[in-house]
């Protein structure tokens, strides 16, 4: 008897819902009793003064239940989003293809929640899709994002210095004001690409795609351009830059420089000028 009783209240327990309705019909069972005589005599009397209490709840519904709905809303979203970050940092310095995908499924999911200025330090995200993903002001240092996807995506104000973007796919992507700072940019496709005012200092470019790129106001001391495709490439207002570092460039065709420097390519390097080492092989 005492075991099977133990066994139902355990069962009871474990069931919130079934918990709650018991509680609430115990108690309406107290209330009801003792009120009876004041249903059955007094209820003139006893009515108004249940009206009075039916407002009060309506009050409470009405402001302390959406207060603590909104309260719990928040604290959920915040509780996700601290799982979201706890998984990126688990995954952190972990080289396998399970470890990028999971870290991008939480990028997004943190986009969605309008988080972008993520910790990426040190992550492996290499052959990953990161097309038109929100990553502005994000920190991306050491990185590997080797034959990513990052079409469209946002970086401005992000932080990608020694990043590993080899062979990565970077059309129309947005660096503005970023700090790419020995970044690794080899034989990446940069078509339309904007850099405007990003510090590229010892960034490498070799053999990489840059046709349209704007670089309006950038610093490239020491950045290698080496067999680069700059064909309208836009250089207005560029900082360190070193004309040595163009000499061996495919194409400056159509590119645009400050008149003084552009003057000095005439030059120094016609050959880059003209239309007859336009290159986009």
């Amino acid at each position: 008897m005492i075991k099977n009783f133990t066994r139902l209240t355990q069962y009871i327990l474990e069931k919130p819902l079934l918990t709650s309705f018991l509680v609430l019909f115990g108690l309406s069972l107290v209330v009801v009793t003792f009120s009876l005589p004041y249903y059955l005599n007094r209820f003139d009397f006893f009515f108004p003064q249940i009206l009075v209490e039916a407002h009060g709840m309506l009050f409470d519904v009405a402001v302390i239940g959406i207060l603590i709905f909104w309260l719990n809303k928040i604290g959920e979203e915040r509780r996700r989003i601290k799982t979201y970050l706890d998984e990126i940092d688990d995954f952190r310095l972990w080289e396998s293809d399970e470890a990028a995908f999971r870290t991008v499924g939480n990028i997004k999911r943190l986009n969605q929640n309008k988080i972008y200025n993520i910790n990426l330090v040190n992550c492996y995200l290499a052959k990953t899709n990161l097309s038109h993903v929100n990553l502005s002001s994000a920190n991306l240092n050491s990185s590997n994002l080797s034959s990513a996807n990052l079409v469209g995506c946002n970086l401005e104000n992000a932080r990608l210095n020694q990043t590993n973007l080899e062979n990565a796919q970077l059309n129309q992507v947005n660096l503005s004001h970023s700090f790419a700072s020995g970044a690794n940019f080899k034989d990446a496709v940069l078509i339309k690409a904007n850099f405007e005012n990003a510090f590229l200092i010892k960034t490498d470019f070799t053999n990489a795609f840059l046709m349209e790129a704007k670089l309006n106001g950038c610093h490239v001391t020491g950045a290698n351009f080496d067999n680069a495709n700059l064909y309208k490439a836009d250089f207005r207002g560029i900082r360190g830059l070193d004309l040595e570092n163009l000499s061996k460039v495919k194409t400056l065709f159509l590119a645009k420089f400050d008149d003084e420097i552009m003057d000095q390519l005439a030059l120094l390097y016609p050959e880059i000028l003209g239309k007859e080492a336009l290159n986009f092989n």
